[in-house]
C-alpha cells in the first residue's frame, strides 16, 4: 500500500474523481513497470484532491448570485418610485460597481486562486462576478428609463450583453461570459424577430448566433481563454439544435420575412467569423467551425421547404418526405455534437445532444405521425423510436471512445 506524501511547500491540486482514478490506474502500471518506486507513486498521487464539480455549495452560490441579480432587475422594472431619477440610478450604479470591485478582490485573494491558475476558480468569486454581470442590466435598463426609453427596447438587451462580455474579458469570468452568450443572442433574435413575426424571423438570427459562437469556440480551443471555449461551444450546439429543431416543424413559414440589415450583417459576421476560424486553426477544429455554418444553410431551405397542409387529418408524401429529411438532418446533427463532446472530453455537450435528439424525435412523432397512428400505438411505435435511437448512439459513444483509448495507448 502507497502512502500519499504532499511534497513540502506544494499546493494540493483538486481534480475530478474520474481524473484521480485514472491517475492511480496509471500510476499503479507504472510502478509495476518499475518507472516510478512507491515514495515516488505517493508523491504523485498525494498532490491531487478529489472534488465534485457540481455540488450543493456551488448550487447554491449560483442560484442565490442569479435571484440577486434577477431581483436588481425586478427592482428596477418596479420603477423605486420613492426615490428621483437620478437617485435611483446612482443606487443602482453604485451596486453594480461594489459588486464588481468585491468580486476581484476576492479574486486576489489566495483562498479563491486554484494552482493553476484557472477562470473562475473559485464559486463565490463567479457568484459575484455573475451578480456583478447581471446588475449591470439593471444599470442599463435604469439609465434607459432616466432617458425616457422605451423599456421593451431590443438594443437594451444588446448594450447589457455587449457590457457583459466585455467585463468577461476584462476579468477572465466564465459567469459573466454567460450572461453576455445570452443577453447577445437574445438581443438579436428579439430585433429580427420582431420585425420579420414568422419562423425564419426566429429559425436563421438562431443558427446564425450558433455559426459565430462555433467560430469564436474554435479560435478560444487550445489557447489562453480555453476555458472560454466550453461555454461558446456548448452555446453553439444548443442554438445549432434549436434552430434546426424549429426548423424541422412543417408549418414554419416566412410570411413576414424580410432582408433587412440586421439579417444581412448576422450572416456576414458569421461567414467573415467562420473563415477567420478556419484560416487561424487545423483538422477537425475546421470541421467543428464550418459545422454550424452549415446548418444555417440546412435550416433555412427546411423553414423554405413548406408541405401542403393536412387534409382530413392525414398526411401527404410530401409531409411524409419533409417529416423524413428533417429527422435524418436533426440525426446527423445530433450525432455531431455527441460525437464533438466525446473528442473534446465534455460530458454536457454529448448529454445535451443526446437529450435534444430525444425531444425531438418525440415531438416530431406527435407532430406529423399521431394523426395516422393513435393511442397506445404510437407510444409503442415512439418507444421503439427512442429505444433504438439510444442504443445506436451508446453503440457509437462505445465505439469511438474505444478507438481514442486505442489510438492513444
Amino acid at each position: 500500500m502507497t502512502q500519499n506524501v504532499v511534497p513540502a511547500g506544494q499546493d494540493v491540486r483538486p481534480v475530478v474523481p474520474s481524473q484521480l482514478a485514472w491517475l492511480e490506474k496509471e500510476l499503479a502500471a507504472w510502478r509495476a513497470a518499475g518507472l516510478v518506486d512507491d515514495i515516488q507513486a505517493g508523491a504523485i498521487r498525494g498532490r491531487y484532491v478529489a472534488v465534485r464539480r457540481f455540488s450543493l455549495t456551488k448550487l447554491l452560490l449560483f442560484v442565490g448570485g442569479a435571484f440577486i441579480g434577477v431581483g436588481l432587475l425586478w427592482l428596477v422594472a418596479s420603477n423605486l418610485d420613492n426615490l428621483s431619477p437620478m437617485l435611483r440610478f446612482a443606487v443602482v450604479t453604485g451596486l453594480w460597481l461594489g459588486f464588481v470591485a468585491l468580486a476581484e478582490v476576492l479574486a486576489e485573494r489566495r483562498a479563491h486562486r486554484a494552482p493553476d491558475g484557472e477562470l473562475s476558480s473559485s464559486p463565490v468569486v463567479g457568484t459575484f462576478r455573475l451578480i456583478a454581470a447581471l446588475s449591470f442590466g439593471a444599470v442599463v435598463f435604469q439609465a434607459a428609463q432616466s432617458l425616457q426609453v422605451p423599456a421593451f427596447e431590443p438594443s437594451l438587451v444588446g448594450v447589457w450583453g455587449l457590457g457583459a462580455l466585455l467585463y468577461a474579458y476584462a476579468v477572465g469570468g466564465v459567469a459573466p461570459l454567460l450572461v453576455g452568450i445570452v443577453a447577445g443572442t437574445g438581443w438579436y433574435v428579439w430585433e429580427i424577430l420582431a420585425a420579420a413575426e414568422d419562423g425564419m424571423g426566429f429559425v436563421l438570427p438562431v443558427l446564425l448566433a450558433a455559426a459565430v459562437a462555433g467560430a469564436v469556440a474554435v479560435v478560444h480551443a487550445g489557447r489562453s481563454l480555453a476555458a472560454f471555449a466550453t461555454s461558446w461551444r456548448e452555446a453553439s450546439a444548443l442554438l445549432a439544435l434549436l434552430g434546426l429543431f424549429v426548423a424541422a416543424f412543417p408549418y414554419v413559414d416566412l410570411d413576414g420575412f424580410s432582408w433587412s440589415v440586421p439579417v444581412v450583417a448576422g450572416i456576414v459576421v458569421a461567414v467573415v467569423a467562420v473563415a477567420a476560424s478556419v484560416v487561424l486553426t487545423s483538422g477537425r477544429a475546421r470541421l467543428e467551425a464550418v459545422v454550424p455554418l452549415v446548418a444555417v444553410g440546412v435550416g433555412a431551405l427546411l423553414v423554405l421547404w413548406e408541405p401542403p397542409e393536412m387534409v382530413g387529418g392525414t398526411v401527404d408524401g410530401e409531409g411524409y418526405a419533409h417529416a423524413i429529411v428533417s429527422v435524418a438532418v436533426y440525426l446527423v446533427a445530433a450525432g455531431w455534437y455527441a460525437v464533438l463532446g466525446i473528442l473534446r472530453d465534455s460530458p454536457r455537450l454529448t448529454a445535451l445532444a443526446t437529450a435534444s435528439l430525444v425531444l425531438f424525435t418525440t415531438a416530431q412523432s406527435f407532430a406529423v405521425f399521431a394523426p395516422i397512428i393513435t393511442g397506445a400505438t404510437l407510444f409503442l411505435v415512439l418507444g421503439v423510436i427512442l429505444v433504438g435511437s439510444g442504443f445506436l448512439f451508446d453503440r457509437g459513444r462505445r465505439r469511438l471512445v474505444a478507438s481514442i483509448e486505442g489510438a492513444t495507448a
